[in-house]
């Protein structure tokens, strides 16, 4: 941590590197995730998907499934529509105060694209369910499945956004006949023009980030159960945001929200894919009552790549403008988003349309903002949604500005980064930054990299017959989601299950973060209690009335926001209660190092010590349940966590085989909960960047639609022997906008790892000529980078 940006250090477990108490139970055997759960009597089911990208259901012949054996039931749209399922009601367009407000074109609401649980008119991606089979066991119905015939009328299909944008293109929505759901305009049109008309240089890119998708541990799982007594559904599925789902299932089923629980604990991979209902959440639910048995859905590997919500895939267009002393200009950009068959989030595109001046002072900037429906699986947030495509687009570029003016990279950058004398800063296009030390991030990164000693590396490699390659990347990430959140504590007294301890419930439910920990500290900090008698509840809707759920690095910020005004009002309370038993005056009793004490006697309390006390006493009722709060709040202020990538790589020219050598990262994350998390974090979401940059690719074979990626010798991904060791700092410039100057530390790592992979591979390649290198950044095609400028230059 750099002395400049060193927050106060009084606390006693915030900011310490604890260990995570959740990781005992995780790898022992006891998590609790969604293929954990079983109940008496369930049976399976399995789904019929649609082998077209966009074809008419013309006739289904399910005789034959329902007479095999072990069968209770095949069910189609016909079957949805019969009983009143309406669609899954996505809220695709962001609601906090700032976001950047999309609309359709011309203005007004933007038409989604129904999602029902199965469709009774057509399919409209690969992969999409059409039909499900319910058998006694898995087998039986994967079976049955398999006999289910489906007569189609196969319709043309469009797979690319600018290609679905179009005249004449293939129409997925009929209420949508151009295909774009989201045309929006940002920024200051007259000033961008005004400055590009004056600038000495313009560079232009065009850039596709690609489409990926989360590959998570647990392939998506659901159990549905219905109880006739009561008339309640519970589903158990890892998601999330349980709160959020259980008023989107109610709405589909057409029920009381209070007749719905939802169990999400153990999350085996989320990331933003898991954040949204997918339809088997339905459908166990509806065939749970309708058959009077519980019901589970497992998809397979095979399934979880043609029917998992994916991400990314954005086309962008950058121009960027410089006067004759290389300070930035103005900016120009579309960003076009390819939303998939169904627009499920819109938070890609809105995040990122806040954010494409990344972390530079860019005096005006435009930017046109487009959804476009396709023939494909819908796109969700996914890791730092929006955000790693936006800063691959303006590193990339000033990255070029560099090469045509023939300056230095890194003097550019310099130029034009935003001062910390200018926080709060607006950019361009109407967002407001909250602080950063955005230069102090790049010096800083670069000495963890030996940037100096760069040179004397390359030399070294040249020796060797490779190609060593340094990239650099600065960014600025976002950091809100949904605005409301609420906890409940209490401060539960020792009895036969257990020694005295806080419990905290919370809509903010982990998947994989650590929260039980790093929550727990922050409480324990506040309140003086041990950190190991704090326990974080979450993922029980009929415990969590209120919350979020997990997702744009909402959940410690929401957390200790509430739980530092939590803290206030349980003090109040539990000051009450000390005068009640020390029988001394209210106003006697203070709170001071951890325990409630009266100059008018010495009996001291903590608040455990005080909850025995509580509970053996008949309390007035304005505090019969003892010390225990309810507090809710709304949060609309985003952070702006930031940071800095440094890259580098070494390339075989002979196989264009490329091996990351280096990699290190100084990220801003605000106050630091836990640095042994953060650090973990930010290697995950490296990897996960990386991944994208070199290896990973949703393809879709475009003269049949059909998903070429759909197993894991297909869809390649990081490993353990492809990474190098990071070398990670955080910095901590604290945030004003929430009590522990908290921002985020769970999507920086990715945010700037595509544009820096390429921008190091780029820099290998310098010498050949080679200016652009489409991601994945594969060993063939940069073998064949390689090659076509050998064949250029050859040519000359």
């Amino acid at each position: 941590m750099n002395d400049s940006a060193r927050p106060d250090d009084h606390y006693r477990f915030i900011g310490k590197p604890l260990p995570r108490k959740e990781d005992e139970r995780l790898i022992t055997g006891k998590g609790r995730f969604t293929d954990d759960f079983s109940l008496d009597g369930q049976v399976y089911a399995a789904m019929v998907r649609s082998p077209y990208p966009h074809a008419r259901i013309v006739a289904i012949d399910a005789a034959r499934a329902k007479a095999m054996p072990g069968v209770l039931g095949v069910f189609m749209g016909a079957d949805c529509a019969a009983d009143k399922l309406t669609p899954i009601p996505h809220d695709p367009v962001p609601k906090t105060r700032y976001d950047m407000k999309l609309h359709a074109p011309g203005g007004g609401a933007v038409f989604i694209g129904p999602q029902l649980p199965l469709p009774a008119d057509k399919v409209r991606h690969v992969g999409e369910a059409v039909v499900m089979v319910v058998a006694e066991t898995k087998a039986q119905a994967m079976d049955a499945a398999e006999a289910v015939e489906v007569q189609y009328q196969e319709r043309p299909f469009v797979l690319h956004s600018e290609a679905a944008m179009r005249p004449g293109a293939p129409v997925i929505w009929d209420e949508v006949p151009g295909n774009i759901l989201v045309d929006t305009y940002f920024g200051n049109p007259q000033a961008t023009d005004a400055a590009f008309a004056r600038a000495a240089h313009v560079v232009a890119r065009d850039f596709h980030i690609g489409r990926v998708t989360g590959v998570p541990m647990e392939p998506r799982a659901a159990l549905g159960h219905y109880d006739a007594a009561s008339g309640r559904y519970t589903l158990y599925a890892g998601s999330g945001g349980a709160v959020r789902q259980k008023s989107e299932l109610a709405a589909v089923l057409g029920i009381p929200a209070e007749s719905v629980r939802v169990l999400s604990h153990d999350v085996g991979g989320n990331f933003g894919t898991r954040n949204r209902v997918f339809v088997e959440f339905v459908l166990v639910l509806w065939a749970a009552k309708k058959l009077g048995r519980p019901v589970k859905f497992t998809a397979t590997r095979s399934e979880a790549f043609l029917s998992d919500f994916q991400g990314r895939d954005l086309v962008t267009k950058v121009e960027l403008a410089l006067d004759e002393n290389g300070r930035f200009l103005a900016m120009r950009a579309t960003n076009i988003s390819n939303v998939g068959a169904r627009c499920v989030s819109l938070s890609p595109l809105g995040k990122g349309a806040g954010l494409i001046p990344g972390s530079y002072a860019i005096p005006a900037a435009t930017l046109r903002a487009v959804a476009v429906f396709t023939n494909t699986m819908p796109t969700n947030a996914y890791r730092s949604s929006g955000r790693p495509e936006v800063t691959y687009a303006i590193e990339r570029l000033v990255d070029a500005a560099a090469v045509e003016l023939g300056v230095d990279r890194i003097a550019l950058r310099r130029k034009n980064l935003i001062r910390p004398k200018d926080m709060p800063y607006a950019n361009a296009v109407g967002m407001t930054y909250d602080s950063g030390r955005y230069e102090e991030n790049m010096d800083w990164a670069m000495a963890v990299a030996n940037w100096k000693g760069f040179p004397a590396r390359r030399r070294e490699a040249k020796r060797r017959g490779k190609l060593l390659g340094l990239g650099l990347a600065n960014y600025v990430e976002s950091s809100i989601g949904a605005p409301r959140e609420e906890t409940r504590i209490k401060v539960q007294p020792q009895d036969l299950s257990g020694p005295a301890h806080v419990d905290a419930i919370i809509g903010t439910q982990p998947s994989g973060q650590g929260h039980e920990t790093s929550f727990a500290q922050v409480l324990s900090d506040l309140l003086h209690v041990p950190a190991e008698s704090v326990r974080i509840i979450y993922g029980d809707t009929d415990l969590v009335r209120v919350g979020g759920g997990s997702h744009s690095g909402r959940s410690m910020r929401h957390a200790a926001t509430l739980f530092a005004t939590a803290a206030v009002a349980l003090i109040a309370k539990g000051r009450a209660i000390a005068a009640i038993v020390m029988d001394v005056a209210p106003e006697s009793v203070s709170f001071s190092n951890g325990r409630f004490v009266s100059r008018d006697t010495n009996r001291t309390f903590d608040f455990l010590e005080l909850a025995g006390e509580a509970a053996r006493r008949d309390l007035p009722d304005a505090l019969k349940d003892g010390i225990a709060v309810v507090t809710n709040h709304e949060m609309h202020d985003p952070v702006f966590p930031n940071g800095t990538a440094i890259c580098e790589v070494e390339i075989d020219p002979d196989t264009g085989g490329v091996a990351l050598t280096r990699y290190a990262s100084v990220d801003d994350v605000g106050r630091c909960i836990n640095p042994l998390i953060v650090h973990g974090q930010t290697h995950g979401a490296i990897a996960q960047g990386v991944g994208q940059a070199m290896w990973e690719q949703i393809y879709l074979d475009p003269d049949s639609g059909q998903p070429l990626t759909g197993s894991l010798m297909d869809y390649g991904m990081p490993r353990s022997d492809t990474l190098p060791s990071f070398k990670t700092e955080i910095a901590e410039v604290l945030s004003p906008t929430n009590p522990l100057g908290i921002k985020a530390g769970g999507e920086g790592g990715t945010t700037g790892a595509l544009a820096v992979v390429v921008s190091a591979i780029l820099d290998a390649l310098r010498d050949y000529g080679v200016r652009d290198m489409p991601m994945p950044a594969t060993p063939y095609a940069i073998w064949t980078a390689i090659q076509n400028a050998k064949a250029r230059k050859a040519a000359e």
